[in-house]
């Protein structure tokens, strides 16, 4: 019997041990920092490539729906237009995360951040303290003339002092990080330095997957490491209630052609066209409606004629909106 109790003794001595270094090194090893190249981006005054920047912004990008006051989201999904004073927050397992000021203020805002540090955070993840932004914004295929456009909006923004508080990782959040689960994500390949706008399934492939992120959505992804676990644009990523959503939840519907489970098999161009500018229609639905009605025909066009080239994947969501309660 005292074997037993020695035994157990020396197992939870181990344990605890292990526990405590388990919880030193993720502390000390989590904020890592580092060392990627500047993109030789520089800000331009010309009033087109601003008004390519706040199109982008505006629009596809939909750059409004984060970075804006919390009290101003419902305003942005509506359709109102405003300075990108950040203040947006998110809670997921990983931690609380909250959209920076992105107008030109020098004291809360990107005044005092280089044209290449604005470019280096959407390219390569990596923010003006040299560590990780976790992996929201799908930028780092943007075109070199597209990123030039929007941060040359960025900064022709009138300045808005907004203090907003920096992002807070949780104790998991700061694990993902300090064994490299989480790490800053670059281009797969050299990023193009344009890419010709017309309404094309190959400039549809770059607005998709590079500008409007639909990927990011319709494809099932975990949400305590941001893993993509699914097939790409066949939906099935679960949206729970949040405090915009009043109580209602979200399951992405399958985007590809697959002709018994997914929705674009029955739709034809007119008819996306049509529900793209259509707006929302469920209560606190995550998709950014309002930015994406901003879109031109032919982007419209070119995203479509992308979806349709799609692989079908048989993956049949039975359900896409769940009233609070369901």
């Amino acid at each position: 019997m005292k074997g037993l109790v020695k035994i157990i003794k020396w197992a939870g001595i181990v344990l605890c041990s292990l526990i405590i270094g388990l919880i030193a090194f993720v502390q000390l090893s989590w904020d890592k920092k580092f060392d990627t190249p500047y993109p030789d981006i520089t800000a331009s005054t010309d009033s087109a490539v601003i008004a390519r920047g706040r199109h982008l912004a505006l629009g596809p990008a939909h750059c409004i729906s984060c970075h804006v006051p919390m009290d101003k989201v419902k305003d942005a999904e509506d359709g109102m237009v405003m300075p990108l004073s950040g203040g947006w927050e998110l809670s997921i397992p990983p931690g609380t995360f909250r959209a920076p000021n992105l107008t030109p203020d020098m004291e809360t805002g990107i005044g005092k951040m280089t044209d290449g540090e604005i470019a280096r955070t959407l390219r390569y993840s990596i923010n003006k303290h040299n560590g990780i932004v976790f992996p929201f914004m799908p930028f780092q295929e943007l075109s070199d003339e597209d990123m030039i456009a929007i941060v040359s909006f960025l900064r022709s923004q009138e300045p808005v002092k907004h203090k907003v508080e920096r992002s807070k990782h949780s104790f998991l959040g700061k694990a993902l990080m300090a064994f490299g689960v989480i790490k800053p994500e670059g281009p797969k390949d050299t990023p193009p330095k344009s890419v010709e706008i017309d309404s094309t399934l190959v400039y549809g492939s770059y607005l998709a997957n590079s500008v409007a992120n639909c990927n990011g959505c319709h494809t099932e992804r975990d949400f305590k490491t941001g893993a993509f676990i699914g097939t790409p644009f066949a939906g099935g990523t679960h949206f729970l209630p949040d405090d915009f959503s009043e109580g209602y939840s979200f399951i992405t519907p399958n985007l590809t052609p697959h002709k018994e489970t997914g929705i674009m098999a029955y739709w034809d161009e007119a008819t996306f066209i049509l529900r793209m500018r259509g707006g929302k229609i469920h209560k606190g639905s995550p998709m950014p409606w309002a930015t994406f009605a901003r879109m031109t025909d032919l982007e419209l066009k070119a995203i479509y004629r992308y979806l349709q080239s799609l692989d079908p994947a048989d993956n049949k969501i039975e359900k896409i909106v769940f009233a609070p309660g369901e």
